[in-house]
């Protein structure tokens, strides 16, 4: 009869990932635990955008991954806040 290896037994999380499918591909799901500003804007921009919390982690992380991509290719990010105020330079921590 053969044995299962131990590392069979163990797998790590990554392996055991549970994924299900949307009508835009797998999805995969996660657990995050948020601090309490991190929890009060997501709340906010769920309910300014009409979105879901899911919904607007998805475009969050979206949003995040493209600005450090355009600061990682030296590029830069501005926002103005208002019709007549001046470009003020974003900068990621």
């Amino acid at each position: 009869m053969p044995r299962t290896p131990p590392d069979a037994l163990q797998e790590s999380p990554d392996k055991r990932r549970r994924t299900t499918r949307s009508e835009h591909g797998p999805l995969e799901r996660v657990t995050v635990n948020l601090t309490g500003r991190a929890a009060d804007a997501l709340e906010q921009a769920a309910k300014l955008t009409g979105n879901s919390k899911t919904d607007t982690i998805n475009r969050a992380l979206q949003l995040y991954a493209y600005f450090e991509q355009v600061t990682n290719d030296g590029g830069a990010i501005y926002v103005r806040e208002s019709p007549d105020g001046e470009l003020q330079l974003i900068k990621l921590f």
